[in-house]
């Protein structure tokens, strides 16, 4: 994975962001349609407009891709430079009629490398960060760490939303809070950052919009929504695959 160094960067743009969005098979109809309705009103809500016009240039480059198994990962919005609130309400409405489709598996890490690849055809930033979504531990592809050390020494940020709507349904848990243990553990790196947890489906949309407004604005991690937590416990595995491959 070729992420420019961060030394022989000349910035124009204030942030770089790709958002990995899961669509495993893990992930229900429902959640695939919250994710998706969630990401389109953020992009579009006041909070989230004025947290680009924060920066020192106001505007951003923005790419979304959906992601499943390590031959499965589509970029529904190439790179998308948002000057003005138009810019973001005409990328929301292009994402919102995209035909939503899942796939099997679940490789963090090939979301990881897709966004990596497309950091490295951006505009330059100042700041590099990915968010990626998911409900459960990488089980296909390669493991996260050779993943996380490039895009380390690239100065990449990655972000997570946690989602952990399943704790009573013993089929499809892995545990209480464990998904969010897991990406605080294994999936977020780099300067200040933070995961967001969505535990009920009333609170895909507001912990989006929250998690977009802190990684854009760059607010500290100690900067907490009500759905963000902290773990203070280690012991998950990052290096094995997952429970349950094929999710």
């Amino acid at each position: 994975m070729s992420v420019p160094a961060t030394a022989e960067r000349i910035s124009s743009v204030d942030l770089e962001l790709v958002l990995c969005v899961d669509v495993s098979s893990s992930v229900s109809e429902e959640e695939l349609h919250l994710q998706r309705e969630g990401y389109v009103s953020a992009l579009r809500d006041p909070a989230v407009l004025r947290s680009i016009k924060s920066g020192r240039r106001g505007r951003i480059p923005v790419a979304y891709v959906e992601w499943a198994g390590p031959n499965y990962q589509r970029v529904l919005m190439p790179w998308t430079v948002f000057d003005t609130p138009d810019d973001a309400a005409a990328f929301a409405e292009a994402l919102r009629v995209q035909p939503i489709a899942s796939g099997r598996g679940t490789s963090i890490s090939g979301a990881l490398l897709t966004a990596g690849k497309l950091l490295a055809g951006s505009p330059v930033g100042d700041r590099m960060v990915i968010d990626v979504s998911g409900d459960g531990p990488n089980n296909a592809g390669l493991p996260l760490q050779p993943v996380h050390d490039a895009l380390i020494d690239a100065g990449v940020t990655i972000n997570g939303l946690a989602i952990s709507l399943h704790a009573a349904d013993t089929l499809d848990s892995f545990g209480p809070g464990y998904v969010g243990l897991y990406y605080e553990s294994c999936v977020i790196v780099g300067p200040g950052a933070f995961i967001v947890t969505v535990e009920h489906t009333a609170d895909f949309a507001k912990a989006i919009r929250y998690k977009l407004v802190n990684e854009i604005a760059g607010f500290s991690a100690s900067v907490q929504p009500a759905a963000f937590q902290i773990h203070s416990r280690r012991g998950v595995d990052c290096v094995s695959i997952g429970e349950t491959p094929g999710r």
